[in-house]
């Protein structure tokens, strides 16, 4: 890989055993909040004593610098096996990140991160190494560290007040916790909290959703109202979001769900007349009648509740009783994958607490094709017809195993005329970590990247997918896609031959009239100093699109030299860089794929985006028995 090829032969990278970092707990189990992590599965929800973050609470903002250990520890050289060598073919050329990192959010605060994770990580390894089998978790491989569900179902056992589910490994989409309980006491207030890892130095973990009940109002209303809202030690609260809200509704959505129920504070119509009540007294009838006229609201004292939050593309969804309630939009930096436990305290009775759809990952002693799921090993500067970059998170087992068994047998991946890999950045939490480890050394189809994810980080694994695709092999194109995207590689290959454009070529969903959604409660919010213009240059859509050779290395060689602007939107990145390279001289074919489907599936589709793994099970099966890209449920 040119310069940095030779770093990464010799036994790249990573990190001196920096004792002070210490070694991370086992974050499995559930504990009071005032103590430290302690492994007790046996019990995932005990008693604990609520404590509200502080008030206020802005320290400086310590993302301003990454400290030298952090980059002796990501980039110390290492020996390692030619599978985890690998996996770290992008790792070493993105050293310069963090001198260009600005325009994006969290950028140095997730390396400094990753620094920590990776110590850790590499403690573990070496103990398992060592045959130190009583502390790494590694060893243990019987073990699921990753349960794909959690309960607590005994009454007796929670009794009132205050509790926690510890949830070991994050939450994905699709992911959901059911809350049972009834709300009691004095005023049958209560709060769920979905938090994140604890930080040193910080008093209490980030809130990635607060969900506050209150039943008899608070200083803003006398009505029942629902707050939800975010927490963090650097930003104090967020701007709170209220169900029903006295700010008229713009009818504002989360994954095509309003973010308030509109029955939520209206009158509720469903009462009776004394006609309709003849063995009542009239004025028995009227005095009932205006108790039942009063406000619909999903939760009354006394009464039994059943209370669900789902994970979505876009937010967390709150169902009560069957019935959608609220929507909450994820906020910057904190996102689902951050949380790892589930926090009930105040005024209510719980009955049960159930987490289902967490992430898990492969028991690889059951797994019978194994061999078939391994990547075909790809000599360094091999050249290739196509490359594909698929983006993933630590967590999304599921998503990379069901990509694993569908479109990665396509016979041009097999047999090595298309190369695919997934860009993983690091986790906060120890056994994702371990888990993801496993999956490396496993299927050789993993890049990892030297940083934590976050949404707003995406942008560099495009210029990671840039590198691989020049410098690890040479594809005379380079393809972007999603974990949850179906990509038929034989169409993709097809139609490229038929564009007969192998340079200066941006091949996907063209969008040529996009603008900058200026809304700042849209997960694709653009600030007037991100983006001063109107509109984008023109840009593909995230879920497939291509480039040709040159313009992936012109993109790796613009960063080294610090002329590539950074923008969170990746594909519109992608689009501005482009633009630029084309004011540079470089003559730029758009060529538009209409059957690339940015949301969904149609048939005949060369892209489908937001499939499931069972659906892409189900598209898999289709094209194997001869039925053709024909599209799985009702769409």
């Amino acid at each position: 890989m040119k310069k940095c090829a030779g770093g990464l032969l010799v036994g790249s990278f990573f990190m001196l055993l920096v004792l002070r970092y210490g070694v991370m707990k086992s974050p499995i189990g559930f504990e009071p909040i005032q103590s430290s992590f302690i492994f007790n599965v046996s019990n995932p929800l005990e008693w604990v004593q609520p404590r509200a973050p502080p008030a206020v609470q802005n320290p400086e903002n310590s993302n301003k610098s990454v400290s030298p250990d952090t980059f002796s520890g990501l980039f110390s050289q290492r020996n390692f096996s030619s599978e985890v060598l690998s996996s770290l073919q992008t790792w070493n050329c993105m050293k310069h990140l963090t001198n260009h990192s600005r325009g994006l959010p969290n950028a140095l605060e997730a390396i400094r991160e990753a620094g920590a994770a990776w110590v850790n990580l590499m403690v573990s390894v070496e103990k398992e190494q060592q045959g130190d089998t009583n502390e790494s978790s590694l060893a243990r491989s019987k073990e699921k560290q990753c349960p794909h569900f959690l309960n607590k179902m005994n009454a007796t056992e929670l009794g009132d007040n205050s509790y926690k589910l510890r949830i070991p490994c994050g939450l994905v989409q699709g992911s959901s916790v059911t809350i049972i309980g009834i709300p009691n006491g004095l005023l049958g207030n209560f709060r769920i909290d979905l938090t994140g890892e604890p930080h040193p130095g910080e008093p209490d973990p980030s809130i990635i959703l607060h969900y506050n009940v209150r039943l008899h109002g608070d200083k803003i209303t006398e009505d029942p109202v629902i707050v939800q809202n975010t927490w963090t030690a650097a930003h104090d609260w967020g701007e709170e979001e209220r169900c029903p809200s006295k700010v008229p509704s713009s009818n504002k959505t989360v994954d095509d769900l309003i973010k308030c129920n509109e029955m939520v504070g209206k009158n509720d119509s469903n009462k009776l007349t004394a006609s309709e009540s003849p063995k009542i007294s009239t004025h028995s009838t009227l005095a009932w009648n205006r108790a039942r006229a009063r406000r619909y609201f999903p939760f009354k004292q006394g009464y039994l509740s059943v209370m669900t939050l789902r994970v979505g593309e876009e937010g967390i969804q709150m169902t009560v009783d069957g019935k959608h309630t609220t929507s909450f939009a994820y906020r910057e930096s904190l996102e689902p994958w951050l949380v790892s436990e589930v926090r009930i305290s105040g005024d209510i009775k719980l009955i049960s607490v159930v987490a289902s759809g967490l992430p898990t990952s492969e028991d690889l002693e059951h797994i019978v094709d194994l061999e078939t799921l391994r990547s075909v090993p790809v000599p360094p500067r091999q050249p290739v017809d196509l490359f594909i970059g698929v983006f993933s998170t630590a967590n999304n087992f599921k998503r990379r195993m069901a990509v694993r068994r569908t479109w990665m047998q396509y016979l041009a991946v097999r047999s090595g005329a298309v190369a695919v890999r997934f860009f993983v950045g690091l986790h906060k939490n120890q056994m994702v970590n371990e888990e993801l480890w496993k999956e490396v050394q496993t299927y050789g189809d993993i890049q990892l990247m030297p940083f934590v994810d976050y949404y707003s980080l995406i942008t560099w694994k495009t210029i990671a997918i840039c590198i691989f695709g020049t410098e690890a092999v040479s594809a005379k194109y380079v393809m972007k896609t999603d974990d949850d995207s179906f990509v038929r590689v034989d169409e993709v290959l097809a139609s490229l031959k038929r564009t007969k454009v192998t340079h200066g070529l941006l091949y996907g969903l063209i969008n040529s009239d996009a603008r900058p959604h200026r809304s700042p409660d849209s997960k694709w919010y653009i600030s007037p100093e991100e983006w001063a213009g109107e509109t984008y240059p023109p840009w593909a859509h995230g879920p497939g699109y291509v480039v040709s050779n040159d313009i992936a290395k012109t993109v790796y060689k613009r960063h080294k030299e610090g002329r590539l602007k950074m923008f969170k939107l990746e594909d519109v990145a992608m689009g501005i860089w482009i633009a630029e390279m084309k004011k540079g001289g470089m003559e730029v074919s758009y060529i538009k794929e209409v059957r690339v489907y940015n949301e969904g599936c149609n048939d005949g589709y060369v892209v489908a985006h937001y499939q499931s793994p069972r659906e892409m099970l189900c598209l898999w099966q289709k094209l194997q028995l001869g039925n053709g890209p024909k599209c799985c449920g009702n769409r």
